[in-house]
């Protein structure tokens, strides 16, 4: 079930250490999204960083707590979503990234429906990204300088993931600049778009059996994803 966009995200984890932040947290309700709004307001100075900055300093900041944890390495999976609802989750706007998977069929989805997407999308990829992020921990990273005007509010800013024997894998992180901070709204990796990818597979499902078959299909992915096998970075 699910399996291209599965296996793309399994891929994409390589974003996520290049990043070291890859979502938004998504909220379960309105206290919820007042928790994380506190909890986000110490990290100001950081959000109001430019974006090429924030994209090295935060990777470097999470690959430095991986090569140090050793029960990270090990694949401690609650020290690992730790380190990822932490450092990851918040540099990602990611209920515009739900929105934008889900596509035309967002407006079909009533507001019930639009939470338990953004809650299974959240931990599809939560998973999946900590079963890979260990793995990681020893690439090199190359930061490409970032080529904008100081006046631009849209950037996309590279990185490029550095494998001995191998071509590198390219990540492109497109973000917007927010009245918090500079956030991603899109992560191509070898040049394949996140949201794309996700848009492609969910439009086919919700096709096929609607919304609540969306829920049902990802609620299924995440149930057999709980312990699943470490990531392999896609070749060139």
């Amino acid at each position: 079930m699910l399996p291209k966009f599965v296996r793309f995200a399994t891929a994409a984890a390589t974003a996520a250490i290049a990043l070291g932040a890859v979502l938004l947290a998504l909220a379960p309700g309105a206290a919820a999204q007042s928790q994380a709004q506190g909890a986000q307001a110490p990290q100001a100075s950081v959000e109001m960083t430019p974006p090429d900055v924030l994209v090295k300093t935060v990777t470097l900041e999470v690959v430095d707590i991986i090569q140090k944890d050793k029960e990270i390495q090990k694949g401690d999976r609650k020290k690992v979503i730790a380190l990822i609802e932490t450092k990851v989750l918040p540099h990602f706007n990611f209920l515009a990234m739900t929105s934008s998977a889900v596509g035309r069929n967002w407006d079909k989805a009533s507001a019930e429906q639009k939470l338990r997407v953004q809650e299974e999308f959240k931990t599809l990829l939560v998973r999946t990204y900590s079963s890979a992020i260990a793995a990681y921990s020893t690439q090199k990273f190359d930061f490409r300088p970032l080529r904008a005007k100081p006046t631009d509010t849209d950037v996309t800013v590279n990185v490029r993931v550095m494998q001995t024997g191998n071509q590198p894998v390219t990540i492109d992180y497109d973000m917007e600049k927010r009245p918090t901070g500079w956030k991603v709204w899109d992560v191509r990796v070898g040049g394949i778009s996140l949201v794309a990818n996700y848009r492609t597979e969910f439009d086919n499902i919700v096709r096929e059996r609607g919304v609540d078959g969306l829920i049902k299909a990802l609620q299924a992915k995440n149930s057999s994803n709980e312990t699943p096998a470490a990531a392999v970075v896609p070749k060139k």
